[in-house]
């Protein structure tokens, strides 16, 4: 299998520094910068694409732009590349998000992806209206799921449950594929959910031996419940022609970043009920030093960002490498970003992606070659001979 690589939508703004945003946190300078216009979010998801990434991650939550509107808009500005739509079940009614993800399928020609995310914020969920807490909220999750899949296999379902109750539902018109259901969390309440109903199983970019340990632990309850998943991780990533420049450039994200920033964002993320949260946070412990947590894997963008706060930093090679060793695994899709997200594409997309072509690990969507040879009409060829001319008439 070849490996599949998403890029993300900074649906709340984008920045040649670090944006936070995410797990109650404020987004900083974002949209000040580069607002999340459609144009813009335009540019990044047509280079995503015109560089071999199948997929686009866009975020939700209160602090970024509604996911199912701007990934609609961005359909018409796009042609092959799909948009990985993260959605919070509580929100909406498994009825209503079966048909929107339906119609979805139609009329993007199936380009939907779902990312299903329960909500780690108690404070953030109230906001919209939702007074579960966690463990209810994924209790609620499997419910939801539930019942949406089983709109989705054409199924006439009723459902009463301790969250949710529907009767004689059904949709009219099934989506076609089934998005897939991506499904990340770490804590006991989240993986019996997500081994029951995802297809792909994420985490969040830790160093490899404890990515291995959660794996085997999912991999272990998946074959109890009959299923088997495949896995993705979510990292940032800062890739260059050398390790030096490479560090240089999060030297310099780094040097960006107020002290004071720092504090108000660790304060904030301390009182996160996510587990995978907890578990970003203990990689750096809210200090700048010892930073790079295991090789070429850098924790420096969690120090102001919620969820995802770790980075591959180092040359196209020490990139392709870790990616690499993160497949060994069992990892087989990377969902990946970088500020600012349509510079530090180019980077990734011309630099570190035609390595993984030549050792087999990867292929363009397309078809296309990872670099192309374009020869240059007579640009080898002997400049013709000019015969002499005619001397003039006196």
């Amino acid at each position: 299998m070849t490996l599949t690589f998403h890029w993300f939508l900074p649906t709340n703004g984008d920045s040649r520094d670090i944006v936070g945003g995410g797990h109650g946190v404020p987004s900083g300078t974002a949209g000040r910068a580069r607002p999340a216009s459609v144009a813009y979010l335009g540019q990044i998801a047509r280079t995503a694409e015109q560089l071999g990434f199948v997929g686009a991650l866009t975020p939700t939550g209160a602090w970024c732009e509604d996911a199912w509107l701007s990934t609609a808009m961005l359909t018409e500005v796009t042609e092959r590349l799909k948009f990985l739509v993260a959605f919070r079940p509580g929100l909406l009614a498994p009825t209503l998000a079966a048909q929107m993800a339906s119609t979805f399928q139609r009329l993007s020609r199936g380009r939907l992806l779902l990312n299903v995310v329960t909500g780690g914020e108690s404070q953030e969920q109230r906001a919209f209206g939702d007074f579960l807490d966690k463990d209810a909220r994924y209790a609620r999750a499997d419910e939801f799921l539930h019942i949406v899949r089983g709109l989705w296999r054409g199924e006439t379902v009723d459902h009463t449950g301790t969250h949710l109750r529907v009767e004689q539902a059904r949709l009219h018109r099934l989506p076609d594929p089934t998005p897939p259901v991506y499904f990340g969390g770490s804590s006991a309440a989240a993986l019996p959910v997500a081994v029951r109903h995802s297809d792909v199983y994420l985490t969040w970019g830790e160093p490899p031996a404890q990515v291995a340990e959660k794996l085997d632990r999912v991999r272990s309850l998946a074959a109890a419940a009959g299923r088997e998943l495949r896995f993705g991780i979510r990292l940032h990533v800062i890739a260059r022609d050398t390790a030096d420049e490479a560090w240089a450039q999060a030297r310099r994200l780094l040097d960006g970043i107020d002290e004071a920033d720092i504090l108000a964002v660790q304060n904030g993320l301390r009182r996160s009920e996510s587990e995978g949260q907890r578990r970003m946070l203990d990689l750096h412990g809210g200090s700048r030093d010892g930073l790079e947590v295991a090789p070429n894997l850098w924790a420096g963008v969690g120090l102001v960002r919620g969820g995802a706060g770790t980075a591959l930093v180092g040359s196209h090679t020490e990139i392709a490498d870790r990616i690499a060793e993160y497949h060994a695994l069992g990892i087989d899709e990377f969902i990946l970003s970088g500020y600012p997200h349509l510079e530090e594409a180019y980077w990734f997309g011309e630099g570190v992606l035609p390595i993984l072509h030549e050792r087999g690990l990867w292929r363009h969507p397309d078809g296309q070659p990872a670099t192309e040879h374009v020869d240059v009409p007579f640009a080898g060829a002997p400049a013709p001979r000019r015969e002499p001319e005619p001397a003039a008439a006196h």
